[in-house]
């Protein structure tokens, strides 16, 4: 495990755009169809036939093109037409254009989005009770679908969508999908510190004097409390509040904003180490190719969590088919190209590589026993924050 470790973390610091350049294509078909016509017919996807509709954006320019005909394609589902809300937890600058591409690809459908917050999207739907216009709740996080879950306020998608990813990326009860991935990593500067310095154990790091304020977070950003959330889900409430007040005592710089800002200090050298999600050092290394920062990871731990966005089919839509349609067009061979290249996750879907020199997701080590849905106390998880003095 140690060697396979060293091997990724060597993988990812090699050349940082190099490894952004070097796509790998897509291979396998993954097989079925996805979803029941949202119109009451069989008619055939948005495209015709079985082509693939395209890429969607421009994308990242050093990326160009690439081979996505792994996943099902969005010509290959069912049309959709008629109304449909999005509550979306994800910002319309990451999710506004694949959003528009899949209204436009159909000319008797219209979303309507609204974007805000995961969280205040989900308080929002329980205020607006039976009431509430929301068809689907697009998720940056699966504690947020899971919060609605609680509530009663989701439904079981069809099998077929569910089939789309493997089973640890949705709800057992097939009430939430997952859509893509996100990994919890470790930046650090390349210049301060070498790979073998990043402990691979997470309670290891209040003890680690290379860190000595020179370590940061961002303790009101989603993916930090989620990250928390795990700590306490795994390790209970007290070893929690421990490692939390070891960190403070090491001198954890935590006045972030959030992990973009994170992993760009680490560039930058303000500090040498932080926690953040995957994507923004690929974010940071795709603007700033020479940059000297470096992606480790924990080994089956909180800090190894691997998290999704996602999706639920809420109890309000007033057309479930045609709303189990589009979360399945979230799944489409396009789509997860799509976050690929324009958000650095993981996409989901077998058949759809990852962009950048990132291990596959068979490669990382999450911890056991953790099911996404017990992310969904982000409460908890604030309070806590709060009384040890990190919000």
């Amino acid at each position: 495990m140690q060697d396979s470790r060293s091997s990724r973390r060597r993988l990812l610091r090699i050349g940082g755009a190099a490894g952004l350049a070097s796509i790998a294509g897509c291979s396998g078909i993954l097989g079925g169809s996805s979803g029941g016509s949202s119109d009451g017919s069989d008619g055939s996807g948005g495209g015709g036939g079985t082509d693939v509709v395209g890429q969607i954006g421009s994308g990242r320019s050093p990326f160009g093109e690439r081979d996505i005909s792994g996943g099902v394609s969005m010509a290959e589902m069912p049309s959709m037409s008629g109304e449909l809300t999005l509550y979306s937890g994800r910002g319309e600058p990451l999710v506004g254009r694949l959003v528009s591409f899949i209204e436009d690809l159909y000319p008797d459908l219209t979303v309507r989005p609204r974007y805000n917050s995961a969280s205040e999207l989900v308080n929002q739907i329980e205020t607006e009770g039976d009431g509430s216009p929301a068809d689907v709740f697009f998720s940056v996080n699966a504690g947020s679908l899971g919060a609605l879950k609680d509530r009663n306020r989701t439904v079981e998608l069809p099998t077929d969508v569910l089939d789309m990813v493997p089973d640890q990326f949705h709800d057992p009860d097939g009430t939430w999908i997952g859509t893509s991935g996100r990994a919890r990593t470790i930046p650090f500067n390349t210049n301060a510190l070498s790979d073998s310095e990043i402990p691979d154990d997470i309670f290891a790091f209040p003890e680690t004097e290379a860190f000595r304020d020179d370590i940061g977070c961002a303790p009101s950003y989603s993916s930090f409390q989620a990250f928390v959330t795990a700590m306490r889900a795994l390790n209970g409430e007290e070893r929690t509040r421990q490692w939390l007040n070891g960190m403070l005592d090491l001198g954890l710089q935590h006045s972030y904003a959030d992990e973009f800002l994170v992993s760009q200090a680490v560039a930058d050298g303000e500090i040498s180490a932080g926690f953040a999600n995957h994507y923004y050092i690929q974010r940071v290394l795709a603007g700033r190719p020479d940059a000297p920062i470096a992606t480790a990871f924990t080994e089956g731990d909180a800090g190894a969590i691997f998290n999704v966005a996602g999706a639920a089919v809420l109890d309000t839509a007033e057309n479930p088919d045609l709303a189990s349609t589009f979360v399945s067009h979230l799944l489409s061979a396009e789509a997860q190209d799509y976050f690929a290249r324009e958000t650095f996750e993981y996409p989901l879907v077998p058949g759809v590589d990852p962009i950048g020199r990132l291990p596959s997701i068979d490669e990382l080590n999450p911890p056991e026993g953790l099911d996404l849905t017990q992310l969904s106390d982000l409460e908890g998880t604030v309070g806590l924050l709060r009384d040890v003095g990190m919000l």
